[in-house]
């Protein structure tokens, strides 16, 4: 409970706060990957000390996991972005804000009822 409240002060309202919890849970696993990455990489550097693995497969399997996890965090962050757009076009409906799609749509419609009204004017030729 007071995680949350913790949350809410620092943010201010409950759409900063949904941003802020979301900021510290990305930053979290950030670090736990730079850690787990050099927890990994002494392992292995130990494994080439012992002789288990010859040092171009140790770099090689370095490589492959850390690949693994950017794919990971990428797809991690992409399915974090579209959960927090779902929530905030949410928000917005309750709050009966239009999206910047409703405006844009809106936005068309003017210019083209512009257009019509001024060639209501011009005289034809």
């Amino acid at each position: 409970m007071t995680d949350q409240m913790e949350m809410r002060e620092m943010a201010g309202d409950s759409g900063n706060a949904l941003l802020s919890g979301l900021r510290r849970v990305l930053m979290a696993g950030v670090g736990a990957v730079a850690l787990t990455q050099e927890q990994m990489e002494e392992f292995v550097g130990k494994l080439v000390e012992r002789g288990e693995i010859a040092d171009g497969d140790a770099r090689k399997l370095i490589s492959d996991v850390v690949d693994r996890r950017k794919r990971t965090l990428q797809d991690s962050t992409k399915r974090a972005e579209e959960e927090l757009d779902k929530r905030i076009e949410g928000l917005l409906v309750r709050m009966n804000i239009p999206s910047k799609g409703e405006i844009d749509a809106l936005s068309d419609k003017i210019a083209d009822l512009s257009r019509k009204v001024d060639q209501l004017r011009l005289p034809e030729r």
